[in-house]
């Protein structure tokens, strides 16, 4: 059955606690974030809008913005992290008479940071806007308070609680595929936009909902996180203050801060490609995670709290004979 006539069970709910774990009053589930954005950005190409897009956003999102909105909607990028010239851009949409939708990423993993949220809402407020973000690396990672003792926060609601944003001019889609494991999505925002989407929806007619088996991993993360979640946090924050001393200590510098993507910091004359290839060899899995600045690819490692000290130590170990290895060739 179409979920937009009969939510599968347990969908309700989990979207519900979601919701409330995120800091929005409504929730509904989707099988990905393609088809929440997909079905987002070709709603609101019905009210009339002119969409302004983070250059540093993940192509997810940008995908559906093309898809979704058609080619009579304005698209204009900023430039990443950048709420200075989103300002200048808002000021200029004003005479087109459409009302402004930024989109975003909430953390960007190719720079560590979180999006300046509180500074995109001030301006965006002033012209009657609306943000989007893409919260897929938060979620499940960062939450509210965050301090020295407690750097990703507390209770894993994503960006929103990081910065401490509320309104009903928000909307987060993301997955749980990442801080939660579990294989499906999220979209939240204020009850009236959300109950819009419900009734609008194309994927929920014509695509199959997230499975029964997607929706009971969520309620699982969901339970899990209620009970242990921010002790899981303070275990991945030591797995990644371990690694990031090992290489230290070897000479090699990281990228991404806590956040437990850690990418290799550029080195001059040393091919990526070749260290990804080896360690591939010897059964150490990276990315090869490319910026948005076009800049060289980096070498990427995912932390979990699966991974044992013992493992940091090797990879790390692994890690740096390699690359001085490539790099003495």
């Amino acid at each position: 059955m179409p979920a937009i006539l009969r939510q599968p069970p347990g969908a309700e709910t989990a979207a519900r606690q979601l919701a409330r774990l995120i800091g929005c009053n409504r929730g509904v589930l989707g099988t990905s974030t393609l088809h929440l954005f997909f079905d987002l950005f070709t709603l609101l190409a019905k009210d009339g809008v002119s969409v302004f897009v983070d250059a540093g956003t993940y192509p997810i999102a940008k995908w559906a913005v093309k898809c979704g909105l058609g080619k009579r909607t304005p698209v204009k990028l900023f430039k990443h992290h950048d709420p200075g010239e989103l300002q200048r851009l808002l000021r200029h949409s004003r005479r087109n008479g459409l009302r402004p939708v930024v989109l975003s990423d909430g953390f960007c993993p190719g720079c560590g940071r979180t999006a300046p949220i509180r500074e995109y809402l001030e301006s965006i407020r002033q012209v009657g806007g609306l943000l989007i973000l893409d919260d897929t690396q938060a979620l499940g990672i960062l939450g509210k308070r965050p301090g020295p003792v407690t750097p990703y926060g507390l209770g894993g609601g994503g960006s929103l609680q990081w910065s401490g944003a509320r309104g009903s001019d928000l909307v987060v889609v993301s997955s749980m595929a990442k801080g939660f494991g579990a294989p499906l999505a999220v979209l939240a925002g204020g009850r009236g936009l959300v109950k819009r989407f419900e009734r609008s929806s194309r994927t929920q007619v014509h695509c199959s909902p997230p499975s029964i088996a997607a929706i009971q991993a969520a309620q699982h993360a969901i339970e899990l996180n209620e009970r242990r979640g921010d002790e899981l946090r303070q275990r991945l924050k030591q797995l990644v203050c371990r690694f990031r001393s090992r290489l230290k200590n070897e000479g090699l510098e990281l990228t991404g801060r806590l956040f437990p993507v850690q990418g290799l910091a550029p080195i001059p004359g040393l091919d990526v490609h070749e260290v990804y290839e080896r360690l591939l060899q010897m059964k150490v899995h990276t990315v090869l995670k490319r910026s948005h600045l076009g800049t060289q690819p980096q070498i990427a490692l995912l932390f979990t709290t699966d991974h044992t000290a013992s493992q940091i130590d090797e990879v790390a170990a692994v890690l740096s004979k390699t690359v001085r290895s490539v790099l003495s060739r």
